[in-house]
């Protein structure tokens, strides 16, 4: 049996995930997890040969998570999932010794087949994600929502953005609600995240 530990804060995600792998003899959910930083103590006390692993995860992200496993419990292989390829975070996953990278909108049964693959030691890396790592895909924002989303990268507040800009508090504020929802960001600090990974600021 491949013993697998699955980390994913959506509980409708992870039910489904569950469900899916429960259909397969070889592979067994020894533990589930909600937050990035209880990745760790369950794989100390559960000692799982694979930890499937989302990107974004609250308390600590899946990268990160995997970086830790890859020094506490090497023999312990990783597959993360992820919704958006990009340059920053494939490399990253590469640097924390990820064996897996896939999509999590694969095929149901790519991701059965991934486990077993990462457990026998290989790297799987989805190939449509590793197309798009290399090639940075276009902002789908505008270039006031990419001004105004920069400079709160830079750590401006809504009125010093207002001000810089010659924009309304209120339009600021708009803009960057807008801009979290077009990136499908948790909060604006993860639509900078996301935006500074994709090299758009």
């Amino acid at each position: 049996m491949i013993r697998t530990i699955l980390a994913e804060d959506m509980h409708l995600v992870r039910g489904a995930l569950v469900a899916l792998l429960a259909y397969e003899e070889d592979i067994e959910i020894v533990a589930e997890v909600d937050r990035g930083d209880k990745i760790l103590p369950s794989a100390l006390e559960h000692r799982p040969d694979v930890a499937v692993l989302d990107i974004a995860l609250p308390g600590k992200d899946g990268l990160a998570a995997a970086g830790e496993l890859h020094d506490e419990l090497p023999e312990c292989g990783v597959l993360i999932l992820t919704g958006v390829g990009t340059p920053g975070l494939l490399k990253r996953a590469l640097d924390v010794h990820v064996r897996g990278f896939m999509a999590k909108d694969a095929p149901p049964g790519h991701l059965a087949d991934a486990i077993r693959r990462v457990a026998d030691g290989e790297r799987v890396i989805d190939s449509e994600l590793a197309i798009a790592a290399m090639r940075p895909p276009d902002a789908p924002l505008t270039r006031r929502e990419l001004d105004v989303i920069g400079a709160a990268a830079e750590g401006a507040s809504v009125p010093e953005i207002a001000a810089s800009l010659f924009l309304g508090e209120g339009t600021v504020r708009n803009y960057l609600h807008r801009t979290t929802a077009k990136l499908g960001a948790r909060s604006r600090i993860d639509a900078i995240r996301i935006a500074r990974e994709a090299g758009w600021i």
